[in-house]
């Protein structure tokens, strides 16, 4: 394919992902940019195909993912199309949407060549998982990196199972359950990127990459103009925390955790994530708990086959459908869980989301 051409049918005014060649480098750009980037299973499987396709092509070194715009490199995936999919019980949708995704995110961890993902804006949800799988994960002090989902009545997925609570300490978990906004140096300091680069050196960065001969090893090479680029930013906020944060999130429940936030005091870290906490659905909260906690010895295939079973389930759940609702459609930010405190959460409950699916609806990762 030349470097002007793109492998899909405009989908309206735009093609919302555009696939280019620069010289050893195959380039992915998201092209939603009034969406922020979001990510819906059309976009999913032009994505698969391209990978696909340059695995095998010998003039294809490396890959770079980016987002079109300055405001996101990907906000997440299409929740709103998602919400109307639930809303007239299209299950074969719901099904296809977060079983595509997830074999894309598969993939692209072990993809055989160095898969770039520049992650220069706002990166949540879906966006995380067509980047922080791949080899090298750049951000900017543009770089906004949440996974808020349990605001929405969701778990962390996209293998948040996976890479959460491999972070330092507890940092995963207080960040799968807040859905805290964090920036480049938490990001690094977290584990969750592997370089920096300021916004303005990032054509630059582009540029020494399609202008790179590629006749060493492509990831020496990669490494080599990442250290001509990389920058260091501020201290990491997430540092000043750490110790509150392993304290109250070291629990062995929600509950747990929500009583070690009351110890740490009424001024401060305790109060104000106990705050941010109220306003998650209890149910989202208690197995997105479970899910990072077992993630934690599990392989990605095997989170990702866990958290397949998780979305079936969720989908179903009113809690889902109502975040939505509160957060995407109506915005009064004000909605009514099923349960009415963490408290009201069976375990038994907790425990039917991660029973097995009947065995032709697994991922089978």
């Amino acid at each position: 394919m030349s470097s002007d051409q793109t492998n899909a049918s405009d989908a309206g005014n735009e093609t919302p992902v555009l696939f280019s060649q620069q010289g050893g480098v195959g380039r992915i750009v998201l092209n939603r940019p009034r969406a922020l980037n979001a990510l819906d299973l059309d976009m999913v499987d032009m994505m698969m195909l391209q990978l696909t396709s340059w695995e095998t092509d010998p003039s294809i070194k490396i890959v770079t993912v980016e987002g079109a715009g300055e405001k996101a490199f990907c906000a997440g995936g299409d929740i709103r199309g998602l919400y109307d999919a639930r809303k007239v019980d299209d299950d074969e949708m719901l099904d296809a949407f977060y079983r595509r995704e997830y074999h894309l995110n598969h993939y692209i961890a072990k993809y055989p060549k160095p898969y770039i993902a520049l992650m220069d804006g706002i990166t949540m949800g879906g966006g995380v998982g067509v980047s922080i799988h791949g080899r090298f994960k750049v951000v900017t002090e543009r770089t906004v990196f949440a996974m808020p989902e349990t605001g929405i009545g969701f778990f962390p997925d996209v293998g948040g199972g996976y890479f959460l609570p491999r972070c330092p300490g507890k940092i995963g978990m207080y960040l799968g359950l807040t859905g805290a906004r964090i920036k480049a140096a938490d990001c690094l300091y977290a584990g969750l990127a592997t370089h920096g680069v300021k916004s303005d050196d990032l054509d630059a960065f582009k540029a020494a990459l399609a202008d790179a001969s590629f006749d060493q090893d492509a990831e020496t090479v990669v490494k080599a103009i990442l250290d001509q680029y990389s920058t260091a930013f501020d201290d990491a906020p997430l540092a000043t925390i750490r110790d509150e944060i392993d304290r109250a999130f070291a629990g062995d429940s929600v509950v747990a955790i929500f009583d070690a936030l009351e110890r740490e005091g009424d001024d401060g870290f305790g109060s104000q994530t106990r705050d941010i906490l109220i306003g998650k659905s209890p149910n989202a909260l208690c197995v997105s708990f479970e899910q990072i906690r077992q993630g934690r010895e599990m392989s990605l295939a095997d989170v990702l086959n866990m958290e397949f079973r998780l979305s079936q389930r969720m989908v179903c759940k009113p809690d889902l459908f109502e975040g939505v609702r509160a957060v995407i459609i109506d915005k009064d930010h004000a909605p009514k869980w099923q349960h009415g405190d963490i408290g009201q959460v069976d375990p038994r409950e907790v425990a039917e989301y991660f029973e097995l699916l009947p065995a032709d609806k697994e991922l089978g990762l």
